[in-house]
């Protein structure tokens, strides 16, 4: 038996009634996320580190 990881595949861009962008994606698990990105924040994420 292994060990599961979740890999992110992307299912989309929205933006809300807030103005906040929404990415959305899925595991092939059957997983769902969400994560909400507050365009009013201030500086911009840079590249994931590696």
């Amino acid at each position: 038996m292994g060990i599961h990881v979740h890999v992110r595949l992307s299912q989309g861009l929205s933006v809300s009634a807030e103005g906040e962008l929404i990415e959305h994606s899925r595991c092939r698990c059957g997983a769902t996320f969400t994560k909400e990105f507050d365009a009013e924040a201030g500086k911009p994420e840079g590249p994931a580190p590696s």
